[in-house]
């Protein structure tokens, strides 16, 4: 058959009974599923810098195991010294295997290396099932060799599920191993 990944396995195997076990779900197809995970990065001092740009397409490329892409500016601010259409970011999309690979990675071995960790807050969710995740350092990923680096960024991590609520979405999560802070 060939490779699955341990999360998707375990979705399949556990969290759809779980899931349809709290909320009621008469059909298999009815179980909320997380669709994409979008990891980007905003790099404001490369309107100076363009090498900035290039440093955080590579770092992304390598924590997600998937080539990244640099976003352009949509309209001209002043204020920024910022045109239509220079890099101001990075960002990858993943779905599938390198989702749930990624997915597994970040609960296992990046999330317990922030400083002083006491779980994800519960309140990043947008009303639609889906939830952002926001991480200050790089270097929590083991991926990043810290030597390597030129300057310490934060990324945002939006995992989009097809849940309808976000008390749904909040318990697919957790039981695909996100650490939600305990009220």
């Amino acid at each position: 058959m060939g490779y699955v990944p341990r999360l998707k396995q375990e979705y399949k195997e556990r969290v759809i009974k779980a899931l349809k076990e709290e909320f009621g779900y008469s059909n298999v197809m009815q179980v909320p599923k997380l669709e994409k995970i979008v990891v980007s990065r905003g790099v404001g001092a490369a309107v100076a810098d363009k090498k900035l740009i290039d440093h955080a397409v590579d770092e992304l490329t390598m924590i997600t195991g998937q080539k990244a892409v640099a976003t352009i500016s949509k309209k001209d601010v002043a204020a920024f010294k910022l045109r239509k259409g220079m890099p101001i970011g990075a960002k990858v999309t993943l779905r599938g295997e390198k989702m749930y690979e990624f997915l597994d990675r970040l609960v296992t071995s990046a999330l317990p290396r922030v400083r002083d960790f006491q779980g994800i807050r519960a309140t990043g969710f947008d009303g639609r099932g889906n939830y952002n995740l926001g991480v200050t350092e790089q270097i929590i990923f083991p991926e990043v060799n810290i030597d390597k680096i030129n300057r310490i960024n934060g990324m945002d991590i939006t995992f989009v599920t097809t849940a309808e609520t976000d008390k749904e979405a909040k318990s697919l999560l957790t039981e695909l191993g996100l650490p939600f802070k305990k009220n």
